[in-house]
């Protein structure tokens, strides 16, 4: 072991991590304003829309991987609208990881964000109404750090399903070591290539990873539930 830490490249490592961590950034804002958005909906638009923003969550990967190349390879208009106008490319590109681990991670924070703006009193709301509060302060103001728990949960389960997609990335974003290949892809190929070490050496660090965020999210509900406790 102590061998192959010498030699390993820790470019997927560092790959997933970043990826990782945008990805995560975009998830976060982009999730609580969507919940906020689909609270605001009448009963039959929200319970459209939540199963369609819902669907990568139960979805298999490698099928939003092929919906992402659908929209984003440069045979497809859209694709080649961004790389002739704006120079972007995602197919077999680092943006293309944070695009694919965002989709992939975006309905857990979806999900948990909505359920945390559920649990806040709506009176609380009212209260901040009757103050002159705008709804944009009412809900940056009141209703976030209400919710902070939920949406704390959220960040660090999006964080790390970010960390661990393979399938939509790899169909993305391809498997170019130093570019694109993160830790979740660098397993698949080294089991194909048939180096089991090194494949057994990028699984302990994604389950220290993982044991990691595990531990942060319990630290998080752990303190939600001090004040519980104390009544049990």
């Amino acid at each position: 072991m102590v061998d192959i830490v010498k030699t390993i490249d820790w470019s997927p490592l560092f790959i997933s991590l970043k990826t990782g961590a945008l990805a995560t950034v975009l998830a976060f804002f982009i999730g609580i304003g969507t919940a906020r958005l689909v609270m605001k909906q009448g009963k039959t638009a929200k319970a459209l829309l939540d199963g369609i923003l819902t669907l990568p969550l139960v979805l298999p990967p490698t099928v939003a991987g092929f919906f992402l190349l659908l929209l984003f390879s440069l045979r497809r208009p859209f694709g080649s609208f961004l790389y002739s106008e704006f120079d972007i490319k995602m197919v077999q590109t680092w943006p293309g990881c944070v695009i694919a681990a965002l989709v992939i991670a975006f309905p857990l924070m979806y999900r948990n964000a909505r359920a945390a703006f559920e649990q806040v009193d709506i009176n609380v709301i009212y209260a901040g109404r009757t103050l002159g509060m705008s709804e944009g302060k009412i809900f940056w103001k009141v209703i976030v750090p209400m919710a902070a728990p939920g949406l704390a949960s959220g960040t660090v389960l999006a964080f790390a399903r970010a960390i661990g997609e393979y399938g939509a990335t790899s169909m993305l974003a391809g498997n170019i070591l130093g570019k694109t290949r993160t830790v979740s892809v660098a397993i698949a190929s080294e089991v194909a290539a048939g180096n089991w070490d090194v494949a057994a050496f990028w699984v302990c660090v994604i389950i220290i990873l993982s044991f990691l965020i595990v531990a942060a999210i319990n630290l998080i509900s752990g303190k939600n539930m001090k004040n519980v406790n104390r009544w049990i």
